[in-house]
């Protein structure tokens, strides 16, 4: 750990030196591959259902992603510990996909979000310090200068909209797979001590679980659900000449439509892909907002539409924080979900389902490393 945490203090320096553009972009591209090969060779990343914590982290995450009733699972999670070597960040990320390639396009996003976010993350602090006077070189002047609240939320906004437009354009010119009729919805968050940064791509969701003043377990919507009846996001894709409406089997469900023919009538109106509509409404930036953690703020929950079209923001509270084994938090909370559908929907196809629950005080947790479990 020291190595990389040292290296990524040299690519920092690195950036107030004045090098070409292309080589800097280049360093950082690579500095990024290794941290994550190195954080992959120590159990760091987790892309699958599981558990991760890590010795001496405050941080406890608990992962679980079920395939519902419609084929292949089009959701896929990842958290990275130590994310970009930095011992009090964390990054988690839930991304699901529709369409048909809406799996690789999901995929594709979880790989590509939090490297291109450390990229650009590090390229804004290396802004930073070029604004600073010329003899402020260190970067732990640097980051001291970063620790302003507002100055912290306004680097993590700004990488994110780069993130995010960057690749939904790498996206398009992509030849494996065909993202014209197919995209994914993203919703990450980056803990940094004890702030969360919070940034939503569609119509997944994080809800807060903290305690009030009567000692009881409280749900905190952190995010919204960019559905396309939201009157701002309504507005935007009309005056693009796209169409918001429901089907007559589907009362309640509006959906966004080319001008001219019933198609492709996504559930959304944020999304990365979908080149078929992107004209007409659709777009890829995300919210970006931020929490700063208190000591009564116990969890947070990442969860696809598959749990929240069926269970509410306290109903997954109650959930979570009533298992023992907070290790099997998420997949008791998808298990109830799928319960949940079979009550409330019948002969509707179950979503598929996935959760990430993020413990923010693990110093009562058993510590253990990076676990996968069955699904």
């Amino acid at each position: 750990m020291g190595h990389f945490s040292s290296m990524f203090n040299g690519l920092a320096r690195s950036f107030s030196l004045k090098k070409g553009r292309n080589s800097v972009r280049c360093e950082r591209r690579e500095a990024v591959e290794e941290m994550a090969k190195e954080a992959k060779k120590n159990d760091l990343i987790l892309c699958s259902s599981g558990t991760v914590n890590v010795d001496g982290s405050n941080n406890f995450a608990s992962v679980f992603s079920k395939r519902g009733q419609k084929g292949t699972n089009q959701d896929c999670c990842m958290v990275w510990e130590e994310f970009g070597c930095q011992e009090d960040m964390i990054f988690c990320g839930i991304f699901d996909g529709h369409g048909p390639w809406g799996h690789f396009v999901a995929k594709r996003v979880r790989e590509s979000m939090p490297r291109s976010l450390l990229c650009n993350w590090q390229e804004t602090l290396a802004a930073q310090s070029s604004s600073l006077d010329d003899n402020v070189k260190d970067i732990d002047q640097v980051k001291a200068a970063a620790d302003n609240k507002q100055q912290r939320f306004n680097i993590w906004k700004h990488s994110y909209l780069k993130t995010c437009a960057s690749i939904d354009q790498e996206l398009e010119h992509c030849r494996k797979f065909d993202s014209f009729y197919s995209g994914t919805t993203a919703l990450s968050i980056v803990r940094q001590g004890e702030t969360v940064f919070i940034a939503n791509v569609g119509d997944s969701r994080a809800v807060l679980a903290t305690t009030s003043d009567d000692g009881g377990l409280v749900a905190v919507q952190l995010t919204v659900d960019f559905k396309p009846n939201l009157p701002q996001e309504a507005e935007r894709i009309t005056q693009c000449q796209g169409r918001v409406f429901c089907l007559e089997d589907e009362p309640g469900v509006h959906r966004v439509w080319l001008p001219d023919v019933e198609s492709p009538g996504l559930a959304m109106s944020r999304a990365f892909g979908d080149y078929c509509i992107k004209q007409y409404g659709l777009i890829s930036v995300p919210e970006v907002t931020q929490r700063n953690i208190s000591s009564n703020d116990q969890f947070v929950v990442l969860a696809s539409d598959g749990v929240w079209d069926v269970i509410s923001n306290q109903e997954a509270v109650d959930i979570i924080s009533s298992t023992a084994d907070k290790a099997k938090s998420a997949k008791r909370l998808v298990e109830c979900a799928v319960h949940a559908w079979k009550r409330k929907r019948r002969g509707i196809a179950i979503d598929d389902i996935s959760a990430i629950c993020l413990f923010f005080h693990s110093s009562s947790l058993s510590s253990h490393q990076v676990s996968p479990i069955a699904r």
